[in-house]
């Protein structure tokens, strides 16, 4: 085995494989730009190495800068994680002449698998269901507009080199197809290195179920069973889950063979992932293989028991692998939330700044409940825009599907994130969507429950009723509090009072609160719900029990009240007393500055390009401007005919939030 391994990555995949090589004694470094210079992964191994700028293209991405600092550690093997260079041949390649191991395929498995139109190409010839396109190299937008064309809209553009969603764009139309095809192109070449493109058959209504497989360099190959991820914005997934709602046990069979004979047709070692859409007939289409460890393997690991990056480590060792694919069993159901550094009340866009406040659930691992997180943060960090949003991935595993939802719930409404915006509040709102609920899911449950965006959940009134209890219960702790800092009565319990009036949003309910010494009764809307709750003024979390039910909720402290968050909701929340509820509603309601005659940087980022100039007449959805923020370039589109005034920022220039770009007359 070996004793030393460099990761070829950084965030939480870096700690993930730290973890697992720790487990097994060998020693771990860690490569770190500029802007990673205090990470966590950095912290975690055992010794690290300094490769250069905070860009990737040159840091994480230069082979070169990697295998100098292979040379200074002294490490035996590398594994590569996902993203940056582990689907690159050329890196294979290199260590192979360093004679350093790979943990992952081998070249050859790379050049014909990590390449989507290669791997296409293989499929077909094996007599995989493929879904139809053109494999050819597109020379530029125009031919790309025509082979759109002649495949029939929708179309997907996508880089061969791809991975993550970058690169990637459906075009409904020509017009579509060339823009696409040049931002793609743009992405590809900025995230990997490799700016060819293909096109295919946009496949609607489609279900994205993957094969996790696993093979060892003895002619060993299993299936560990499917992910369902058809949780995407972007075409990058949001939410996973092990196995899908939607499969039986037959077509799991076959795809997971199919995904066996392929990688064996390529001499496939370590552990991928072959990809496929699957419509409602159950139909499955290949898509890609992904010759690397998958964001989402945490779940695959739940069900199985399996540390997919142990056996990656052995298989690269030259160890068989140690069960064969009868041993390999589903055992109850996982979950998995990927927590981005993105503000879903802004169409998702990048986020960056520092975590003022970073607090996940705690981890458990119980015989009926568990919580993981895999993390590459900490409080205090920074979020940088030179990498992916992605900052956490939260899972939860129960006997159940429905076990696995509600303990995600609950682990969701315990995360506590500041500093940034964060898209906790959606992964919530997905957890008590009926469809998803229900396991009625496509690749376009974002697009079509939430067309116009999100823009918060809205907890039914029960809920509602019980925040309100809940509400007024902590605001009578918080008031016997100050009364008794004030020192001006003793009878600190008749000062606070009974009743009150409580103010979620535009909302008025009438309460009334009796307490005891285990807690309160608060009569709602003429019911009464006990409130019982060890929470304490300051505290940012608090844990209730309200009519027998638990209750979670963040806590932030705000005039006469909270700002309270749960499930998703974002609620202002405002404890009053009868008389001054009267003379609340008296007062005029503050309105948002009028902004309709600028364009705002939605997110920090690099201006790409400036599409038009002053005294230019724009139409609805004309594109003005291209921001490129965390790899994803960003497209920036009018809302309405007008005509520009002036044009405040220029390409290569670096923005904040609510800059602004355009003026219009």
């Amino acid at each position: 085995m070996f004793k030393k391994i460099l990761i070829a990555n950084r965030g939480e995949i870096a700690c993930r494989v730290i973890k697992t090589a720790r487990k097994m004694g060998i020693a771990t470094v860690a490569v770190y730009s500029d802007a990673d210079r205090n990470a966590l992964h950095v912290k975690m191994a055992d010794e690290a190495v300094h490769i250069g700028p905070p860009p990737a293209n040159q840091s994480y991405i230069v082979i070169d800068k990697i295998m100098d600092a292979i040379r200074q550690s002294g490490a035996e093997a590398v594994h590569p994680g996902y993203g940056f260079l582990s689907e690159n041949m050329k890196f294979a390649e290199a260590l192979e002449r360093e004679g350093v191991i790979f943990v992952g395929p081998q070249s050859p498995a790379i050049e014909a698998m990590g390449d989507k139109i290669t791997s296409k190409k293989i499929a077909q010839e094996a007599g995989v269901s493929t879904v139809p396109g053109y494999m050819g190299l597109i020379a530029d937008a125009e031919e790309a507009a025509r082979i759109s064309d002649q495949i029939g809209y929708p179309v997907m553009i996508k880089a061969s080199a791809g991975g993550g969603g970058k690169g990637m764009r459906i075009a409904w139309n020509a017009d579509e197809a060339r823009e696409g095809f040049q931002s793609s192109k743009n992405e590809a070449a900025s995230s990997f290195g490799d700016d060819r493109i293909f096109i295919e058959k946009f496949v609607t209504q489609p279900r994205h179920i993957e094969i996790q497989v696993l093979a060892d360099k003895h002619g060993n190959a299993v299936y560990l069973h499917e992910r369902e991820c058809s949780i995407q914005r972007r075409n990058q997934k949001v939410i996973e889950e092990a196995p899908s709602p939607f499969l039986d046990e037959a077509t799991r069979r076959a795809m997971g063979e199919q995904a066996v004979a392929l990688a064996k047709a390529v001499g496939y070692t370590s552990a991928g992932t072959v990809e496929f859409i699957v419509d409602g007939q159950k139909n499955f289409y290949f898509l890609e293989m992904n010759t690397r460890l998958q964001v989402e393997h945490p779940v695959t690991e739940l069900i199985t028991g399996i540390d997919l990056v142990e056996q990656m480590i052995r298989v690269a060792a030259g160890e068989p692998l140690p069960f064969a694919q009868s041993d390999l069993k589903i055992n109850g159901w996982a979950m998995e939330s990927r927590l981005y550094a993105e503000d879903p009340y802004r169409n998702f866009l990048p986020s960056i700044g520092r975590l003022t406040r970073y607090r996940p659930p705690a981890e458990v691992a119980e015989a009926d409940h568990v919580v993981r997180n895999d993390t590459g943060v900490f409080e205090g960090g920074e979020i940088s825009m030179f990498y992916d949003p992605m900052i956490a991935k939260l899972c939860t595993w129960a006997p159940t599907r429905q076990g696995a939802i509600e303990g995600m719930r609950v682990a969701l409404d315990e995360f506590e994130v500041e500093g940034i915006g964060h898209n906790l509040p959606f992964l919530s709102a997905v957890m008590d969507h009926p469809k998803f609920v229900s396991g009625d899911i496509t690749t376009a449950f974002i697009a079509e429950e939430y067309p116009d965006g999100f823009q918060g959940a809205t907890l039914p009134d029960d809920e509602l009723s019980r925040v309100a209890a809940a509400a007024s219960a902590m605001h009578r702790v918080a008031e016997i509090r100050r009364t008794r800092i004030s020192g001006r009565l003793d009878n600190h319990e008749r000062r606070v009072g009974e009743n009150w009036v409580v103010f979620i949003g535009s909302r008025e309910i009438p309460v009334r609160i009796r307490a005891d010494r285990d807690g309160a009764t608060v009569t709602v809307n003429g019911r009464d719900l006990r409130v019982e709750s060890g929470w304490k003024p300051g505290q940012s979390l608090a844990h209730l029990l309200v009519d027998g039910r638990p209750l979670v909720l963040k806590v932030d402290k705000i005039p006469a009240g909270f700002r309270l968050r749960s499930r998703g909701a974002d609620l202002k929340v405002h404890v009053r007393r009868p008389r001054t509820a009267e003379l609340a509603r008296l007062m005029p309601e503050k309105l948002p500055p009028d902004t309709s005659r600028f364009l705002l940087c939605p997110m920090p980022g690099l201006v790409v390009k400036i599409a038009v100039a002053p005294g230019d007449e724009v139409q609805e959805g004309q594109a003005l401007a291209t921001v490129e923020a965390m790899k994803m370039e960003n497209i920036l589109r009018a809302e309405r005919k007008a005509v520009v005034k002036s044009v405040n920022a220029a390409a290569g220039q670096s923005l904040k939030v609510d800059d602004v770009i355009l003026e219009f007359e």
